[in-house]
């Protein structure tokens, strides 16, 4: 899943796993969960998230590894929040291809800057998340655009990419999404 900040990865990660039947691994959450449990990953990682900035490369692969190795061997998965630059996902592709769990589909999330910003100002309010404040939101959508969106070119080349307007109803993208992995299964089955 590629999208920007308050783009819906998450929302749309989990629908899409539970209709597909793998596991949403959530980078963030993740991350998160290191960063509460205070494990000594957890707290250089607090540091990145605070300020918007990406968590390192190498943090971020060791936390991924093992729950990755165990979804793909569960049956797959939706990856939501990694990789985010052409760095990771170069790093990422080389680490999967010798673990055996590569890619087959990417899902690029578009929605307005306009609606990020008021999507992830109203997640601040009604979660608390310390990330969703307007200062840290801006560096955020800064770093996508220039980090992130690049991923696109370097995805188009490997895998199948679909792009869905993630700025409409929640129902409506999630089928849209399903929709478009439906017909990227159909042309893998056929070899």
């Amino acid at each position: 899943m590629i999208g920007a900040p308050g783009a819906g990865k998450g929302t749309q990660a989990v629908r899409i796993a539970e209709r597909f039947g793998v596991t949403h691994l959530s980078s963030g959450d993740l991350l998160r969960r290191h960063v509460a449990d205070q494990t000594s990953i957890g707290r250089q990682i607090e540091r990145y998230l605070a300020a918007g900035e990406l968590v390192p490369d190498s943090i971020v692969m060791d936390v991924l590894r093992k729950p990755i190795v165990t979804a793909s061997a569960a049956g797959g998965y939706v990856l939501d929040g990694f990789p985010r630059t052409v760095e990771q996902a170069e790093t990422a592709y080389k680490v999967a291809v010798d673990l055996g769990v590569a890619v087959q589909a990417v899902v690029h999330l578009v929605v307005p800057r306009d609606e990020l910003v008021r999507r992830l100002l109203e997640r601040g309010r009604d979660s608390g998340r310390s990330d969703d404040n307007a200062a840290v939101i801006t560096r955020r959508l800064e770093i996508y655009e220039a980090k992130t969106l690049p991923m696109l070119d370097y995805y188009s080349a490997r895998e199948q990419v679909v792009s869905v307007d993630g700025a409409g109803p929640l129902d409506e993208v999630t089928e849209a999404v399903i929709n478009a992995l439906d017909r990227i299964r159909a042309l893998l089955a056929e070899g």
